[in-house]
């Protein structure tokens, strides 16, 4: 059977509802003829008769009512197809995917995501934590739209845009060596930092690859008593004295309620970017392309 004919299954409505080919022809801008052809051809495949002829017109069978009120169920899932469309096309419905680091959902992406959702609602937010390279991994093997890393990784491969601004602080018990060289509100060399041992995070992660490769570039490899998996844990460990620490600004709310002193490092590869990341080839659909577009609007560049 040949596939719906849509613009014929309107004809079938009109004449129904005007009982004349004329008029139906005339209300679509056709010719009569042609309006004739197209009815007796769809009967001819259906094997049916759709409408009772007279010179008064014409009147729908009781074949012709089920095939017509058939067409007006068809269309009308067709009008809700085509609206269901056109709220995934504005951005109003879809998903997001997003992976993102640590340091991003302890930054402003939290507070980024509930601006978002309140303004699509109609957007299925789906959100991994993971690594900066496993993050960039997703997004090239397609299980995630969106990624925010740090900066320091190959994106030749990806489309960026800043998110956020971040500075690597560094961070000491108030009874340490290092405490009495940090002040309030001025920065610290990394030379007067790396004669101490310090509690590492997150082998091989982008803060970690960081340090690493300035301790590398200065000749002084830095002392590390022990390491953990989370930022939470290196600031216990830093409490207990097992030594100093780093963390990025965006993760500095951790150190409330705690007696620890920090000082941001004073070098320029200290300060660092958060990334908004896309394959280049990917389809940029409405959802991702308002997420980004609201990234791009909240993003305030330090001074």
């Amino acid at each position: 059977m040949a596939p719906f004919d849509s613009v014929t299954a309107r004809l079938i409505l009109l004449l129904a509802e005007t009982g004349s080919i004329g008029r139906a022809a005339e209300r679509e801008g056709i010719a009569s003829s042609a309006v004739s052809r197209r009815v007796s051809d769809l009967e001819a495949r259906l094997g049916v008769v759709l409408f009772d002829r007279s010179a008064h017109g014409v009147k729908l069978t009781l074949a012709g009512e089920a095939y017509a009120e058939g067409c007006r169920t068809v269309l009308r899932a067709i009008a809700d197809l085509d609206a269901v469309m056109a709220d995934f096309g504005s951005g109003h419905r879809g998903s997001l995917r997003l992976a993102c680091t640590g340091s991003a959902l302890t930054g402003r992406l939290p507070e980024l995501l509930a601006r978002y959702a309140g303004k699509y609602p109609g957007i299925d937010i789906a959100i991994a934590e993971m690594g900066a390279a496993k993050a960039l991994l997703a997004l090239d093997e397609g299980r995630a739209d969106v990624a925010i890393v740090s900066d320091n990784y190959d994106f030749t491969r990806f489309d960026i845009r800043p998110f956020e601004d971040e500075r690597i602080w560094v961070l000491a018990p108030p009874d340490h060596p290092l405490a009495a060289q940090i002040e309030p509100r001025k920065s610290l060399s990394f030379d007067a930092v790396t004669p101490h041992a310090i509690v590492g995070v997150h082998h091989s992660g982008s803060l970690d690859r960081l340090l690493a490769e300035a301790a590398a570039k200065a000749g002084r490899p830095l002392d590390e008593a022990l390491r953990v998996e989370s930022f939470p844990a290196l600031v216990r460990m830093v409490e207990a004295g097992f030594g100093i620490g780093f963390l990025r600004s965006t993760s500095l709310h951790l150190l409330a309620g705690t007696d620890l002193v920090c000082a941001p490092l004073a070098e320029t590869w200290a300060m660092r970017q958060l990334l908004v990341a896309r394959r280049k080839s990917s389809p940029l659909s409405a959802a991702m392309k308002s997420f980004i577009q609201l990234c791009d609007e909240t993003y305030l560049p330090s001074a």
